[in-house]
């Protein structure tokens, strides 16, 4: 079977582009289905099978450069590759953390670091997360206190990190850390750096969150107790990791857009299955305009908010300022993604909080994502200040 890599040639339009790899993703999905996907959270596992079956069609490779054994593409692919994994009605959370955290190690390391901590990801046989969110820090990453100190043998790292998603299923973090304190810096934004760390240090302990949401990733508190961090595994240079650290935050606000999108389009599309068979009065509740409309106006929503997504992740792929975008299409989104929730929740009436219809399961992830991974009021803020010009209202 072909693989993502040999259907996407680079003259190819961002059409065909984002077609071919729903297409190949498809062929994923018709072996792993949403029932595939309830049952591993029922049980609680990791879906390992379909994420095995990712990488054997090449579309863990997305992203990742073709000399570094990759499929080629950009994070245009990868968003496309989500968002045709969330229409289907299997939404992986670890593929954003899996995505975001290898754009920095691709941009910013080195030859010897792509091929230690990308490289296996690509088939699936290794995994990579993320930990940036502290508990006390919050949204503001810049008062993190995770601390790297560097000494004869290379650094050691202490802190805490949170809402650290599939952190028990990797096997590295790439970890957002200060190698030099707050308080010791001229600008907030200088002394943050970016270090590969084993995930299976035993100086790494990992508490599990009760997190309620319909997803077989967990979310986890991780706690970094002098954890010893090779030299070799800082990603970049020490103390300037913020440019590395934003090249991950838009690519994660452009994969939870895609994810929105696709779980937004596979409730919409139950409702109106459900909508044109379900008839109480003789004629199907379709023809209501009262549901009607609602449901049309979430598909209007939706295809704006997707417009916007590809248009950012085109821009990022081409090198250019994507923040302001990437924060947009992460809004509109998750905006648009939980109204069409609401629209299948509405149309289904009482039956939506049957669990067998698989419909209210939709609602608590779809929900977090105007939450998480930044919470929208801040992406408001942003464009308040970065897009219009306006004062920080913060």
């Amino acid at each position: 079977m072909a693989t993502a890599a040999q259907q996407l040639p680079g003259e190819q339009s961002t059409e065909q582009r984002i077609r071919d790899v729903k297409e190949a993703t498809r062929g994923v999905t018709e072996q792993y289905p949403r029932e595939y996907l309830l049952k591993c959270i029922a049980e609680g596992r990791f879906p390992e099978d379909c994420w095995r079956a990712l990488g054997e069609f090449g579309l863990l490779g997305l992203s990742i450069p073709e000399e570094h054994g990759g499929s080629g593409g950009g994070v245009l692919e990868m968003t496309a590759l989500m968002e045709g994994l969330a229409e289907a009605g299997i939404p992986m959370l670890f593929l954003i953390v899996t995505g975001l955290a290898r754009v920095p190690i691709v941009k910013h390391g080195t030859l010897d670091q792509i091929q230690r901590f990308v490289q296996p990801t690509v088939s699936g046989e290794k995994k990579l997360c993320f930990a940036i969110t502290e508990p006390n820090a919050g949204t503001n990453s810049f008062a993190m206190t995770t601390l790297a100190t560097r000494d004869a043998e290379g650094y050691v790292l202490s802190g805490q990190k949170v809402f650290i998603s599939g952190a028990d299923e990797a096997d590295w973090i790439l970890v957002v850390a200060r190698t030099t304190k707050v308080s010791d810096v001229e600008h907030r934004s200088e002394g943050m750096s970016l270090f590969v760390v084993d995930a299976k240090d035993p100086n790494i302990r990992m508490q599990a969150l009760n997190i309620q949401a319909e997803a077989p990733e967990k979310q986890f508190l991780v706690f970094f107790d002098e954890v010893r961090v090779p030299a070799e595994n800082l990603v970049g240079e020490e103390g300037r990791g913020l440019a590395g650290m934003f090249d991950s935050l838009n690519a994660e606000r452009l994969l939870v857009a895609a994810m929105s999108l696709g779980t937004g389009d596979y409730a919409l599309k139950k409702a109106v299955d459900y909508a044109n068979t379900r008839a109480p009065f003789g004629k199907p509740i379709g023809s209501y305009q009262a549901l009607q409309h609602r449901m049309a106006l979430a598909k209007a929503e939706l295809e704006a908010a997707r417009l916007m997504t590809y248009s950012a992740a085109a821009s990022f792929d081409r090198g250019e300022s994507a923040g302001g975008q990437a924060n947009m299409a992460k809004l509109l989104a998750s905006r648009a993604g939980t109204q069409a929730v609401e629209a299948a929740l509405q149309t289904h009436g009482g039956y939506a909080f049957d669990r067998d219809y698989d419909v209210v399961t939709l609602w608590p992830l779809v929900r977090l994502m105007e939450i998480a991974p930044i919470n929208n009021e801040m992406l408001l803020n942003y464009v308040g200040q970065h897009v219009l010009g306006l004062p920080k209202s913060y």
